[in-house]
């Protein structure tokens, strides 16, 4: 994925539904960390395949709405210093937590760097590998490591993080995510809570996908000369999946990743599934593909047969589950 940033197929929320609704109730109230000797002391959990001991943390940054939701989600707010939004990013403003995201600071909205976490005097960092956290930007957990300033990685971008690598799909990422970061923060009662009300949203879609063949699906996240489109390491596989679709790009063991056309169109993909960035907007993805002496062809195409999925839907956190909620309906509304 990129980090820079009709009308009746074409979705997008405009106000809280019920899906979100039960988020709010399983992850609004604030948690009550534990303060009975536990909090000063030291608990080890994973950080990708890594055994890490951690302290619970006072002043937290997350980078991207993913990273925010997932604390958020687990009522962690107090713990919560602030965050770093880059362009692609919808506004804060749209989220379920957005009441959330007000208590705290939002320290920029650029990438993340090392300085900016310094300054914050930040004790944990919580980013995915290759996108918050990232060699070539300088700021990796190794190196917070060494400034005494925690870390905390999305399981499901660890797929190839050097050295201690770890793989699962998905939707187990994200709830992984959730309970390994209920123990580092104490809350291990509510992180099961609320992964138990997503399962259960989850478990709903699946038994209601439509029978026969699925649908082939293809995400389109930006690109004109070559798309870039989602493997099977990241959420839109197990979104397209679990709603009774088929990711037509399910086969390649990546995250995010680059084809070309011409492999899209050997595809036809009867639905195409657009992700929807602050700064790329989905309406113009759509006029694009609908122009594309590439694309203009796809059955998808010809039949306005267009999902947007909003950007933070896509990417690892909580709104995943709203997502597929969404997806799921459409899919079946095309069925009838």
């Amino acid at each position: 994925m990129r980090r820079t940033r009709n009308p009746a197929a074409v979705r997008r929320p405009a106000a809280l539904g019920s899906a979100l609704a039960a988020v709010l109730v399983l992850g609004g109230c604030g948690a009550e960390v534990e303060s009975d000797g536990k909090e000063a002391g030291k608990v080890t959990v994973k950080r990708c395949g890594e055994p890490v001991e951690y302290s619970v943390p006072q002043r937290a940054v997350a980078y991207e709405g993913g990273s925010a939701d997932k604390l958020f989600a687990l009522g962690l707010t107090d713990h919560v210093y602030g965050y770093v939004m880059p362009p692609a990013n919808p506004p804060v403003s749209e989220s379920p937590w957005a009441s959330e995201y007000a208590r705290v600071k939002m320290l920029s909205d650029d990438l993340l760097n090392k300085e900016m976490v310094v300054e914050a005097k930040s004790d944990f960092v919580v980013a995915g590998w290759n996108s918050g956290f990232k060699d070539e930007r300088g700021i990796t957990p190794e190196i917070l490591d060494k400034l005494g300033i925690q870390s905390f990685m999305h399981t499901e971008s660890c797929f190839n993080y050097p050295g201690h690598p770890e793989r699962m799909r998905p939707f187990d990422a994200l709830y992984t995510d959730l309970e390994r970061l209920g123990r580092i923060f104490r809350v291990e009662e509510k992180a099961a809570e609320v992964v138990a009300g997503l399962k259960e949203r989850v478990a709903k879609v699946r038994a209601k996908a439509p029978k026969g063949d699925p649908v082939p699906v293809f995400l389109y996240d930006s690109g004109t000369d070559q798309p870039f489109t989602a493997g099977n390491q990241v959420p839109p596989d197990d979104i397209i999946g679990t709603a009774g679709g088929r990711n037509v790009f399910s086969g390649l063991d990546e995250r995010w990743t680059q084809v070309n056309w011409e492999s899209v169109a050997d595809a036809e993909p009867e639905v195409v599934v657009i992700l929807d960035y602050g700064d790329q907007p989905a309406q113009k993805k759509i006029d694009f593909l609908k122009k594309s002496p590439h694309t203009r062809g796809l059955p998808a195409v010809k039949k306005d047969n267009f999902f947007i999925l909003d950007y933070n839907e896509g990417i690892s956190g909580p709104r995943n589950i709203d997502g597929l909620e969404k997806f799921a309906a459409y899919l079946r509304d095309l069925e009838r």
